[in-house]
């Protein structure tokens, strides 16, 4: 789940959340960690092995629907206001997320995913820069996902896991950037061509991933120095 923006304070009933959430919540975490971990083990394990084109056929699959899971992100940040007429309260949003930089983040991995690997797998997945791309995305998302089980599962973090959440980024998120940039000007410049605006589409993805990426990343970094602030704060 993208990180959690500083909200006003609340009522102390309004702030407690539902064993039901929690507990789904901390599954869902832990399941995405056992199945990035997965990602991350048989990556390294294929390409140190047999080497990088070998990559996708052997986890280029999982490495998809594992993605695609993400999509319940985008259900748990979505809030609906409350229908004064009906009288009756939001629903969903059961994480405070920012919908918009959620729904950014997921996007472009399902792009990746459904529209550059899947219909282009002969020039773009046995690329080496696949193997980039998931190796950013899984060690990234098994620090993030084991980061958000235990601090929902206990309320802290070990200092070591709060420093990794916040700081490994500042390699992954240009690592995985420059990976995907790269995937789909394969596609743009090369299978592409042949299907009537897709190129064009490609291209434009590209100019997108501008604006879009320093958006996420200045994201990150507000997000970071809040932590970094209540972590000083706590010891002195």
């Amino acid at each position: 789940m993208a990180d959690r923006p500083q909200q006003p304070a609340r009522p102390a009933a309004e702030r407690k959340s539902s064993p039901l959430k929690t507990g789904y919540l901390v599954l869902y975490n832990a399941i995405s960690t056992i199945l990035w971990g997965t990602i991350l083990g048989r990556v390294l394990l294929i390409a140190g092995v047999h080497g990088t084109r070998y990559v996708f056929p052997g986890v280029g699959e999982f490495a998809k629907w594992t993605q695609t899971l993400a999509l319940l992100e985008v259900v748990h940040a979505a809030k609906q206001t409350r229908n004064h007429v009906a009288n009756t309260p939001p629903s969903l949003g059961i994480v405070r997320a920012p919908l918009f930089t959620t729904l950014m983040q997921v996007a472009s991995r399902i792009l990746l995913i459904w529209g550059i690997v899947t219909p282009f797998p002969n020039t773009v997945a046995f690329s080496p820069i696949y193997s980039t791309m998931l190796i950013a995305w899984s060690i990234t998302e098994v620090i993030r996902y084991s980061y958000f089980a235990i601090n929902l599962s206990t309320g802290s973090v070990p200092s070591f896991w709060l420093w990794l959440r916040y700081n490994t980024f500042f390699v992954l998120y240009p690592l995985g950037i420059s990976s995907e940039c790269w995937l789909v000007w394969l596609a743009a410049s090369g299978p592409a061509k042949q299907y009537t605006g897709v190129r064009e589409g490609l291209f434009a993805v590209l100019l997108i991933y501008v604006p879009g990426s320093y958006i996420l990343f200045t994201h990150m970094m507000a997000q970071r120095r809040k932590i970094m602030r209540g972590t000083r704060a706590k010891v002195n």
